[in-house]
């Protein structure tokens, strides 16, 4: 939970400081400002993202340090369904094939938080 919380603030704060550059580690392309159309929002859309990872990043931090076991629980299904929804806008042709990563990472975080639920209370058990 920690490094998931480290990553995603990480990834708040480079989206906030350099938008392009968090494009870019994700594989989408970029355009420079001068090339944008006023009606063009992607500067917008990320800078909103981006306070949303950040902020979502210092919760996890935050739950990971008091050993908020029932937050742990609540992010599975949450994370499940962002792997869906990302995974099928990449299927329905309404973001590109890059987004298949943040689905494999959300759905990735999910199936490892399950794990790590399931053997900590095995543990508490024994």
């Amino acid at each position: 939970m920690a490094v998931f919380g480290v990553l995603a603030a990480a990834m708040g704060v480079m989206g906030l400081v350099a938008p392009d550059a968090l494009l870019g580690s994700m594989g989408l392309a970029t355009a420079p400002d001068s090339g944008r159309t006023e009606a063009d929002h992607t500067t917008a859309f990320v800078t909103a993202s981006s306070m949303a990872a950040l902020n979502m990043g210092v919760y996890y931090v935050l739950a990971a340090l008091s050993d908020w076991r029932a937050f742990f629980r609540w992010t599975v299904p949450f994370r499940l369904l962002t792997c869906t929804v990302f995974t099928l806008a990449v299927i329905g042709d309404r973001a590109p094939a890059a987004f298949l990563g943040v689905g494999a990472w959300e759905g990735l975080g999910a199936v490892a938080t399950a794990f790590a639920l399931r053997r900590d209370g095995r543990r508490d058990r024994a």
